[in-house]
Order: C-alpha cells, then sequence, then structure tokens
C-alpha cells in the first residue's frame, strides 16, 4: 500500500490545511517511509510473545481516593480572584431565558 499525492491533499482539505508543492512532496515521501516501517513490522516473529496492553509494565500509580483533611476557607480561596463569603464567584454558564 503507498500513499499518493492526492491521498496527502486529501487529508489536507480535510484538515483544512494548505501545503505548498514541496511539502505535499516531503510528506508524501514520508508517509511512505512509514508505512514501509510498518510493513517491516510485519515481518518480525511474535510466537510465543503476550501481547501488552502497555510497554512499560506499570501498575496504577494514583493514590486511592480517601478523605483527607480540608482546607479552612480563608486558606482554599487565599488566591480566588472573585469571592463571595466561603465561595469562589464564577462567571454564570447558564443561559439567561
Amino acid at each position: 500500500m503507498a500513499v499518493e499525492r492526492g491521498d496527502v491533499e486529501h487529508v489536507a482539505m480535510l484538515a483544512m490545511l494548505a501545503f505548498t508543492e514541496e511539502e505535499l512532496v516531503a510528506f508524501t515521501t514520508e508517509m511512505n517511509g512509514i508505512l514501509a516501517l510498518f510493513e517491516e513490522l510485519e515481518g518480525v516473529d511474535t510466537d510465543g510473545v503476550e501481547p501488552a496492553f502497555r510497554v512499560l509494565r506499570r501498575r496504577n500509580v494514583f493514590r486511592g481516593d480517601e478523605p483527607g483533611e480540608m482546607l479552612p476557607p480563608d486558606e482554599a480561596l487565599a488566591n480566588a480572584p472573585d469571592r463571595h463569603e466561603d465561595a469562589f464567584r464564577v462567571p454564570a454558564v447558564l443561559p439567561n431565558d
């Protein structure tokens, strides 16, 4: 499978991009090079290799969602650009119907 100039022009049109003549030639060449690398990977013997979800074998590093000590309102709102009593004041996000 090869990428042709028309393919690059079509994707550019869909993405609303404008390329020069030189860029069209360069992208066509580069995309064909990438496809050639994938074709090379197809020849790799993967018999006996377990599928992996991730390349690195890491476990979830997030902490548990446990309630902790809360900040006092004055400290939590210390850098708030607009405050009303013990709450952040933000612009309305609902339409005024």
